[in-house]
């Protein structure tokens, strides 16, 4: 069963210094966490009249262990500790099991 990591990030104070540090120094330090099977970005847009974060960042585990294995890793300490270097707007983070239930 996947495992997925939410990161929403707010909107950050420069998103040109933003988008610029996440793509170059951020991207290549998650995708060095062990476990990750798959990690998609995109820029939300909002539907209603509540704010979009700015960047919505999905990881993918094989598993919750595999996820807390990741984390734990010397690799994952420092891609969470590098969070605070570049989101000025702030980072909610949040996991969970998948569950497919299109049918």
């Amino acid at each position: 069963m996947t495992h997925r990591l939410l990161v929403q990030y707010g909107r950050p104070t420069d998103p040109a210094a933003f988008d610029r540090y996440y793509r170059e120094v951020h991207v290549p330090l998650a995708r060095k966490i062990p476990g990750v099977t798959r990690m998609e970005v995109g820029n939300a847009q909002a539907l209603g009249e509540d704010p979009a974060p700015y960047l919505v960042a999905v990881l993918d585990f094989a598993s919750a262990e595999a996820f807390a294995a990741g984390l734990q890793s010397p690799e994952g300490a420092a891609a969470a500790g590098d969070v605070a270097n570049f989101a000025t707007g702030g980072a909610t983070m949040s996991h969970f099991d998948v569950e497919d239930v299109s049918g």
